[in-house]
């Protein structure tokens, strides 16, 4: 059962209630990473090239920021609804 994270989305607010209450149903969320200005500078900068990342790429991107592939990879994606969202 995968979401966006929106409460809207949930079906009804018991999950978020009960994780609220340290309920154990369903998984616990990743904190969220609070990105360097260093990092956010060579993203915007590698978007700004290439709006699409390959492995290889999504690879030495991750290796050369200290990120995971997974962090670069929902960037990415988070930043190309945010050009879509604006155009």
């Amino acid at each position: 059962d995968e979401s966006s994270g929106y409460e809207s989305e949930s079906a009804g607010g018991e999950r978020a209630e009960a994780a609220a209450a340290g309920g154990t149903r369903g998984r616990q969320r990743r904190a969220r990473t609070a990105f360097t200005s260093e990092q956010v500078c060579r993203l915007e900068k590698t978007f700004q090239r290439q709006k699409y990342l390959g492995a290889t790429e999504r690879r030495k991107l991750a290796a050369a920021l200290q990120l995971s592939e997974i962090q670069i990879k929902t960037w990415f994606q988070n930043r190309r609804m945010k050009l879509k969202r604006q155009i």
